[in-house]
């Protein structure tokens, strides 16, 4: 995956982010307030990777890009809350999860990639 299509999938990522927070903060309590969480972390993965792919040194890339894997990682675990507490059913969260796990393996992948090429 190249680095456009992966702009392109963390775009589309917290798009699908921004619409569950919206239903989530219509179910009020628990959920409205994971839904911040939420909101925050699973934005802020593709904003952040952006960041990286402008990023002005080799060292700046990587910080970057951790920045990115640890929001992905959480955006992970607020899903994983909500399909455990079982406020919302798991199988209408399945996709949107798995996307998250996804993404944060490509980052984690990419960040060791980086590093071995960097003779770290």
């Amino acid at each position: 995956m190249n680095k456009d299509e992966l702009k392109t999938r963390t775009k589309l990522f917290a798009l699908r982010i921004i619409r569950l927070s919206e239903k989530l903060q219509q179910m009020g309590g628990s959920p409205k307030i994971i839904s911040h969480q939420l909101l925050r972390s699973g934005t802020s993965v593709g904003a952040n990777y952006r960041a990286a792919c402008i990023a002005k040194s080799d060292n700046d890339y990587l910080h970057k890009l951790k920045i990115c894997e640890e929001e992905a990682d959480e955006t992970t675990y607020w899903l994983e809350l909500l399909i455990e507490s079982q406020l919302i059913p798991g199988e209408l969260l399945t996709d949107i999860h798995d996307e998250s796990r996804q993404i944060t393996a490509i980052i984690t992948a990419s960040i060791k990639t980086k590093r071995r090429n960097m003779g770290q």
